[in-house]
């Protein structure tokens, strides 16, 4: 038994085999993984020349991590948090005047929190709930 797994029985593996590619043959090798790993894409290519199962979870796009950068930057440059506490602060002690510019600005809010909440969801992977 394995002492650093704490009693579990560990699967013994070789040595890992590397291969030097050039910066054109990775990209094109990662272009025809798609969405598996690199390394069970060429492993299933060279063993078996089987379609290799999917991966079940596959990585953010480069256009993913765009969104998620946007949403981040634009949490951390506003004071949303801070502002959405100060309203129910506000509203729970009554003090809150109810007019037209903050209802607009309430509105505001919940549009630029929905943005927010669509652009990490997509950038996620995750779909929308349905209305």
């Amino acid at each position: 038994m394995d002492r650093t797994n704490k009693g579990r029985k560990s699967k013994k593996r070789e040595a890992p085999f590397s291969i030097r590619l050039s910066f054109e043959e990775r990209a094109r090798l990662e272009r025809q993984a798609g969405d598996m790993p690199l390394g069970a894409y060429v492993k299933s290519r060279v063993l078996d020349g089987a379609e290799p199962p999917r991966r079940k979870s596959p990585q953010p796009s480069i256009a993913d991590r765009s969104a998620l950068a946007q949403v981040l930057a634009k949490l951390g440059s506003s004071r949303l948090s801070n502002n959405v506490n100060q309203l129910a602060r506000a509203a729970n002690s009554g003090s809150l005047p109810v007019n037209a510019e903050t209802i607009r600005d309430i509105n505001q809010a919940c549009a630029d929190i929905a943005k927010m909440k669509a652009l990490l969801m997509n950038a996620l992977g995750a779909r929308p709930p349905k209305p």
